[in-house]
């Protein structure tokens, strides 16, 4: 598969699905606290998707994934499937919303803190998320993707923790992952060159300890920690503009984008 480049009209609905995958985010961030369960977190967002939105969440049935939204726990790095477990003061999460809309998808998702969490998982929040923006600060026409990789992995690294290579960021569109693959390492002058037009995902999944994952065999998603430190993700969907980038998931409260 090729790398697409959107038309305008695809770009309108990409916008449209963007903004509904961060309007969901917004939605929820008030319930995401001690003694909610990731399933009740599941089933709200699930709703207001169908419900309000009158949307489609990607996750569920994609390749038999059994929920509409993914919740990853302190060590859990992408994946984690809704479940009765509640979250407790300290825990950190990442809920990762998809949603469909006229046929585009919208990915993005965001880090929460229960209560307060230890100085590190403070420390690894802010460091992954800067992360991300190190990687989108390079979107533009003539930068290749190894530059985004490189920057990433430099600013983690900086601060001694480890990025994760088993998993990416990806073209995004009509499909839910596309070409390319947009990895959180690597070389600068490296990958494809971007071009005006493309639409992708970065999200850096950050460890505070060493990079190695290992998946859940029982249930066949939940990806987590080889040495069960903390894991952080966030991402955002990124258009490719003629002078630079355009954050498609961008929320009201990211002042910095």
């Amino acid at each position: 598969m090729s790398i697409t480049i959107k038309t305008a009209e695809e770009i309108e609905k990409m916008r449209t699905a963007g903004r509904l995958a961060a309007d969901v985010l917004m939605m929820v961030e008030p319930y995401v606290v001690a003694g909610v369960t990731t399933e009740e977190l599941n089933r709200i967002c699930h709703d207001y998707i169908v419900e309000t939105q009158e949307a489609i969440p990607a996750p569920l049935d994609y390749h038999g994934f059994p929920k509409s939204i993914c919740t990853s726990i302190n060590n859990v790095i992408c994946h984690g499937i809704p479940s009765q477990k509640r979250l407790k003061k300290g825990d950190i999460i990442n809920i990762d919303i998809t949603v469909i809309k006229d046929g585009y998808h919208g990915d993005t998702s965001k880090m929460f803190a229960i209560g307060k969490p230890s100085i590190r998982a403070q420390r690894l929040l802010q460091i992954s998320r800067e992360c991300l923006l190190k990687g989108i600060e390079l979107v533009r026409p003539g930068t290749h993707l190894g530059d985004i990789g490189y920057a990433i992995q430099k600013h983690a690294e900086r601060y001694h923790f480890s990025v994760v290579h088993e998993y990416c960021g990806h073209g995004i569109g009509r499909d839910f992952h596309e070409e390319p693959q947009v990895l959180h390492y690597g070389d600068k002058g490296t990958g494809p060159v971007l071009q005006s037009g493309m639409t992708f995902t970065i999200e850096p999944m950050i460890n505070a300890g060493k990079r190695h994952s290992k998946l859940n065999p029982k249930d066949g998603w939940t990806v987590t920690t080889k040495d069960r430190s903390l894991s952080s993700q966030w991402e955002h969907t990124l258009l490719v503009t003629d002078d630079g980038v355009e954050v498609l998931t961008r929320r009201e409260e990211e002042d910095d984008l």
